[in-house]
């Protein structure tokens, strides 16, 4: 199975180490290798290496920035939606999906996971908030491209 045209959120913080980095790379890689649209919030860290992975696998990437500046965009953002609406585009973002996964993140990628939970979106969490009802934890990217898969089929 793919998933075609699916539109699939990587959310975590915009400021993250490199292994972090790493992993959410090869989330988005796996997305864009199987024909989803990868979802961000737009900006640094997690979103931009999700965005990365996605267009060097030549899916196509959405980002939901919080301001009204293009230039705030990672460099792999393909769609751009300027909402100039701060955090309040988590909204925006969640409603725009039919799947997440969660990789690391703070604050904002907690309130963009109960978003998700409230909406009855599948939400699945990699090195992310911890026993969080309804979340799908798995280990790996692969994992996380398997229950996306799951979720789906």
């Amino acid at each position: 199975m793919d998933l075609k045209n699916k539109r699939i959120a990587v959310i975590g913080a915009g400021i993250t180490d490199e292994k972090t980095y790493q992993i959410a790379y090869k989330v988005g890689k796996l997305l864009g290798e199987k024909g989803a649209i990868v979802y961000t919030g737009g900006l640094g860290g997690v979103m931009e290496a999700a965005c990365k992975g996605a267009v060097e696998s030549g899916a196509i990437t959405v980002g939901i920035l919080p301001g009204h500046k293009p230039e705030e965009a990672n460099p792999y953002v393909k769609v751009l939606i300027l909402t100039d609406m701060g955090h309040a585009r988590n909204v925006v973002l969640i409603r725009s999906v039919e799947a997440v996964i969660a990789v690391s993140g703070g604050y904002g990628t907690l309130s963009e996971i109960a978003l998700a939970l409230k909406m009855w979106k599948p939400v699945i969490g990699l090195h992310t908030w911890e026993n969080l009802s309804g979340v799908y934890y798995v280990s790996s990217p692969e994992e996380a491209l398997a229950k996306v898969l799951e979720v789906f089929s």
